[in-house]
């Protein structure tokens, strides 16, 4: 019995040895960061709508150098990412999230979450988030949002250009994620603004 237990202990310690050692993957970030919308949808409010009220809203396409969840810096062509800190999700995401929320609380429409398939708004947003980084050397960020709007039953395509800078106190991640989140807020008003005519 003595015997069987020796290899057993010997193998418990040197797994326990492991962790220390071993490692699955790059470390996580230091910070993860997100966006959050300025405007609110009142908690416990109810509303009934229809399809011609509602608008979809669309998750926007990325451009490859914001395809990941790392925070953008522009120099000149080139891209870099600030170290230590990431996004908690895509940036078409969080900015989508924020899109939302601003356009139902500003304008009243009903925005679905965009996996409720059931609901088909006549109204659609889409678009490309063209960029969403922090200018380098220049203490500011840029968000840019091609949007396009539609309306079922029409062949015509509203298209617009949201744009919006705001300065950033530091190249550090919590001073450039506040501007990105200043940014996307303001274009987040100005589209809720376009679509709520």
């Amino acid at each position: 019995m003595i015997g069987r237990i020796s290899p057993i202990l010997v193998a418990a310690a040197l797994l326990a040895s492991l962790p220390g050692c071993v490692s699955l993957g790059p470390e996580p970030p230091k910070q993860l960061i997100g966006l959050t919308s300025d405007a609110k949808v009142p908690a416990g409010e109810a509303k009934t709508t229809s399809d011609r009220e509602a608008i979809s809203v669309a998750l926007p396409a990325l451009p490859a150098e914001l395809r990941n969840s790392r925070i953008a810096v522009q120099s000149g062509a080139s891209f870099a990412y600030l170290p230590n800190a990431a996004w908690v999700d895509m940036p078409s995401q969080m900015f989508r999230a924020v899109l939302a929320e601003t356009i139902e609380a500003k304008t009243g429409r009903f925005v679905p979450d965009r996996r409720n398939e059931a609901i088909t708004p006549d109204t659609r947003l889409a678009g490309t988030l063209a960029a969403f980084q922090l200018l380098g050397g220049q203490g500011r960020v840029l968000v840019v949002f091609d949007a396009t709007l539609s309306k079922s039953g029409s062949d015509q395509i509203q298209a617009r250009r949201f744009e919006a800078t705001s300065p950033a106190s530091g190249e550090e991640a919590a001073s450039v994620a506040a501007a990105l989140n200043r940014a996307a807020n303001k274009i987040a008003a100005d589209v809720a603004e376009w679509v709520g005519k």
